[in-house]
């Protein structure tokens, strides 16, 4: 039985039977990677167009496993196959594969820290079909579990996040936004080391994570144009967290997160509790999900209503460079 609502090549209703192709570089690096190492099989839980997996299935058929919609059976059999020697990344999207698998993601592939990738497609609010498409839980969950990293790369930079998930050899979490979405062409600088500088200012800094990176770049540009230099940095690994975010964080007197998910548990606890642990004293805000369920309707409108845009971080930043 298929969800026709999560088999669209686009998680909206939007008719783009007339726009132009839009490049999927996610699928497009994972049959590359695929096509040099043998070793990497790919399977996916009845969402193959979504997650951009059908190039692999159409390229490599041996090496594609279509599950149906049993999320938990395929981190089970992608555990199996990590024993056996292959690497699987497993596919669907963000919110089954974590709330839905979790108790086989930590047991079957974290705990025995086996070299298997599970990659989740539209993060956070990035949907318009409801709270049960939303996962604005995930990097909490994936954070929590030992030996998982947890990457989320810019807009437009999946190829080199499915290069970074290789170069370990254990289980990671990769967040990915969907194919043609915000910015997605947008020319970032590549990450190094879970970071990437993209503006500098000493009147504060802004940190933000996949789709908040462009909030992020927006909201510096309108802080510019009220007297307001600030620092944007893109986070793409946020377990392992880069300590030397501690470093910018001494630098300014206000640091603000911006992300694509809960305030709790996501990049704005994550940061917290490293700037507590490196005795940084700052102006801190965090910009995202405030322990709300959200509903269904599109991406910019939801970003507005729940303040995860950029007026929002504008909002946010001044109100606490106020108190420094």
């Amino acid at each position: 039985m298929n969800r026709p609502q999560d088999n669209l090549a686009v998680n909206d209703f939007t008719d783009r039977s007339s726009q132009p192709a839009v490049r999927r570089l996610y699928g497009e690096a994972l049959l590359a990677a695929a096509r040099k190492d043998p070793r990497i099989v790919a399977l996916t839980a009845d969402l193959s167009g979504p997650t951009e997996t059908d190039l692999f299935r159409d390229a490599l058929p041996d090496r594609f496993y279509q599950v149906g919609i049993a999320e938990a059976n395929m981190v089970g059999m992608a555990g199996g196959m990590a024993r056996c020697g292959h690497i699987p990344f497993v596919h669907t999207f963000s919110v089954f594969a974590t709330r839905r698998a979790y108790d086989q993601v930590a047991m079957q592939l974290a705990y025995p820290g086996l070299n298997a990738k599970v990659v989740g497609f539209i993060p956070g609010l990035d949907t318009l079909l409801g709270a049960s498409h939303q996962a604005i839980d995930d990097v909490a969950l994936m954070r929590a579990l030992p030996r998982m990293r947890v990457l989320e790369p810019a807009p437009g930079q999946a190829g080199e996040a499915v290069q970074e998930a290789l170069a370990y050899d254990g289980p990671v979490y990769l967040r990915l936004a969907r194919a043609g979405g915000a910015s997605a062409a947008h020319p970032y600088p590549a990450a190094r080391d879970g970071l990437a500088s993209l503006r500098t200012g000493s009147d504060g800094l802004l940190l933000a994570s996949g789709l908040s990176i462009p909030v992020a770049l927006d909201a510096a540009d309108e802080l510019a144009r009220r007297g307001k230099q600030l620092s944007v940095v893109a986070v793409t690994s946020m377990k392992p967290l880069n300590p030397h975010i501690a470093d910018l964080a001494r630098n300014v007197p206000t640091v603000v997160t911006v992300e694509n998910h809960s305030i709790i548990g996501g990049l704005g606890s994550a940061v917290a509790e490293l700037l507590m642990e490196q005795k940084v004293a700052v102006n801190f805000a965090r910009v995202g999900v405030r322990d709300t369920f959200a509903y269904g309707a599109t991406t910019p409108y939801l970003m507005a209503e729940f303040g995860l845009d950029a007026p929002a971080v504008v909002q946010t930043f001044l109100e606490q460079a106020q108190r420094a």
